[in-house]
């Protein structure tokens, strides 16, 4: 017992009962078994995200994470207490996402040949790449750390500031925030319409970690009121998200028949060449099949949707594909594909690529088109500073593709007129998991044009039967909410679905199954989200209000102190 209290002596922290017992263990650990834990801790977090959606788990994980920065903290302030707090970070951040982004290695199993060499990069190098954004996270919040419930601010502001941060440089990778916690409930996820993304990762973050204040506040009220007040928080996001979905369905848009089609094509197959006569008569096929009395066909249906990149070869340079299409589009139907695009004039000294959306009308004329913007590292092209090294070790970017897709000149092309629909905000595959970004500005601020809806065509057939494409869903599912606008997705693989303004799944395909999914279009809620208004500044200032309580709470602990 001497050990337990000269540490209460240090701390502050009470200890007794279990809870208390394994608060006090975890706060005393230190070297390997406190990183250890850290570890173990951020793998249990990520079972709060998309397809499991277990909020308990990271209640656990932001729990310990506080009593582990505890541990960490105890004693002086100076660089050996930022180090240890920035291990506890890094640990919780390798966890996090290397039990989150596993899938990943399935990739580089679909030409093994000549990636799977390659997997521990994807499986653990990019965890640990990432897992630096925790790190300085964890160390920010030393900075103002303090006994009572103010600490959970603390953590609060660095990991909601790191997750933004994580969005936001060398080309961004919001994947799986810990804002998803509450995005993959339909009554919660409603909150994004005011903060967005990142606003639900503040408010997420301090109710998950409250519990830790039950073990360690020194006082009845220290000890449940942070619990009474996230729980307060959590019921009242709960009402408003109940309050903010209307009791029946969205209007849709009249005269707009809809028809996405998934063929689910392996992805060893999707880009082989001789199978390219294949690949485009199951997509008739699929098109021109008959689902009900009232959908026969593409007779009955105004807009075909085919996913990314739907041929192994470039059908803008062959007519004769274009042309079979053509016919059998009639004049008042359009399609919209995904298609890899090379620029004209085309050489193959100089040939450039895309990763387009392309629209086809009737005869095989080709309509408005959209190039990708923002390009998966690695996946489409080589970032600069490593291409040169990457290279001379044999690696290429996974799409085969001479020299990588580049990308579209300007976001503000993301705008599609096609006939028919309202204007069209189009995204391909990554590019719908950046909050604030699906909806050019010049579109919004003063423009012409305003977009009806989200298309995200997107091939998630590199991943299989794995966590990762319910995640990808999920997260193009958020935009919706929002945007206010309903999104209209076709994957190779699945999940297809189209989703109404409110994040409601209106018809879907699930992952893994060749299918037709016919639906009316949901029309835009009336005017305009305060997120889509607002973008992040109300996350700005919600992550100011979060700094200035850890301030507050630290002082307090100095006050206390002198």
């Amino acid at each position: 017992m001497t050990l337990a209290r000269k540490s209460d002596a240090q701390t502050g922290l009470p200890v007794g009962g279990w809870l208390e017992a394994i608060a006090h263990r975890i706060i005393l650990s230190h070297g390997w078994p406190r990183f250890g834990l850290a570890v173990l801790a951020g793998a249990v977090g990520a079972l709060a995200m998309p397809p499991y959606g277990i909020l308990p788990a990271l209640v656990v994980s932001l729990t310990v994470a506080v009593w582990l920065i505890d541990g960490a903290s105890a004693g002086p302030r100076g660089w050996r207490t930022l180090r240890d707090c920035a291990l506890v970070g890094w640990g919780w951040g390798f966890g996090y996402f290397v039990a989150g982004l596993w899938w990943l290695g399935a990739a580089f199993l679909v030409e093994a040949d000549q990636f799977a060499w390659a997997m521990p990069l994807g499986v653990v190098g990019l965890p640990a790449v990432l897992a630096v954004f925790y790190a300085f996270g964890f160390a920010a919040a030393r900075l103002v750390w303090s006994r009572g419930a103010g600490r959970l601010f603390a953590l609060a502001f660095a990991i909601a500031g790191s997750e933004w941060l994580r969005g936001h440089l060398f080309t961004g990778f919001p994947w799986n925030n810990v804002g998803m916690a509450l995005g993959g409930n339909l009554w919660l996820m409603q909150g994004a319409s005011l903060v967005g993304l990142y606003g639900l990762s503040l408010i997420v973050v301090p109710i998950a970690a409250a519990p830790a204040t039950l073990a360690t506040g020194a006082s009845p009220r220290a000890r449940f009121g942070p619990l009474v007040l996230g729980g307060s928080i959590l019921a009242a996001l709960a009402l408003f998200g109940a309050w903010r979905i209307p009791s029946g369905p969205d209007a849709t848009i009249a005269g707009v028949r809809l028809r996405l089609i998934q063929p689910n094509i392996q992805q060893d197959d999707k880009f082989e060449p001789g199978h390219r006569d294949a690949v485009v008569d199951k997509y008739l096929a699929l098109s021109d099949r008959a689902t009900s009395p009232e959908r026969s066909g593409i007779a009955d249906v105004t807009h075909i949707v085919w996913p990314e990149s739907a041929f192994p070869f470039l059908i803008q340079r062959d007519p004769q594909t274009l042309g079979r299409i053509g016919a059998v589009l009639p004049r008042d139907k359009h399609l919209i594909t995904g298609a890899a695009r090379a620029q004209e004039p085309f050489t193959r000294e100089h040939a450039v690529f895309f990763n387009a959306i392309l629209t086809i009308e009737h005869g095989g004329t080709l309509g408005p088109i959209y190039d990708k913007v923002h390009l998966v590292p690695f996946g489409e092209y080589l970032p600069a500073p490593f291409d040169a090294i990457l290279k001379a070790v044999g690696l290429r970017q996974f799409v085969s593709v001479p020299g990588g897709f580049t990308p579209g000149l300007r976001a503000g092309q993301r705008i599609l007129a096609v006939p028919g629909l309202p204007p069209v905000a189009a995204t391909i595959c990554y590019e719908s998991i950046f909050p604030g970004a699906i909806v050019p500005a010049d579109a919004l601020d003063g423009g012409a044009v305003v977009p009806g809806l989200i298309l995200n065509l997107t091939n998630d057939a590199w991943f299989g039967n794995t966590p990762g494409p319910h995640q990808h869903f999920a997260q193009a599912r958020l935009r919706a909410v929002e945007e206010g606008l309903p999104l209209v997705r076709d994957a190779n693989s699945g999940i297809s679905a189209v989703v109404d303004a409110h994040g409601r799944i209106v018809a879907a395909l699930p992952l893994g199954q060749e299918g037709v999914l016919d639906a009316e279009l949901p029309a835009r809620i009336p005017g305009r989200t305060v997120y889509s208004f607002l973008g992040d500044a109300p996350f700005a200032a919600m992550l100011l209000g979060a700094l200035l309580v850890a301030f507050a709470g630290r002082r307090r602990d100095a006050n206390g102190a002198a």
